[in-house]
């Protein structure tokens, strides 16, 4: 239920009612008679912990459809990259040593 602030134009008296959006807004004044208008505030927000705010902790059925997308982006993920074991076409080919430390058969040899 939100809460309206009214201010009586008669005695300045600025105060806060809780009403339904339904119900019409208040017109007099319930110490001094006098006609009251309803002020425009700015919405009310709450912080928790390190300043979160409270829509950042999800509802359980959110938890699920986000773990549900996850889950569907994960697999189109997979199937748009090229598989590990075939060697992609616009990589070189990387060079290979033998035990002994010598260089690739297409590189040079040094003599001493």
């Amino acid at each position: 239920m939100p809460t309206y602030e009214y201010q009586c134009e008669k005695c300045h008296r600025v105060f806060e009612v809780r009403q339904r959006i339904t119900e019409a807004p208040l017109d007099v004044c319930d110490v001094c008679g006098g006609r009251v208008k309803r002020l425009l505030s700015p919405a009310p927000f709450i912080l928790k912990g390190e300043g979160w705010y409270v829509t950042d902790y999800p509802s359980e059925s959110r938890k699920k459809a986000k773990e549900a997308e996850k889950s569907t982006n994960g697999s189109a993920d997979k199937a748009d990259k090229p598989a590990a074991d075939k060697p992609a076409a616009d990589k070189p080919a990387a060079s290979t040593t033998s035990s002994t430390g010598a260089a690739s058969p297409s590189a040079p040899a040094k003599s001493d």
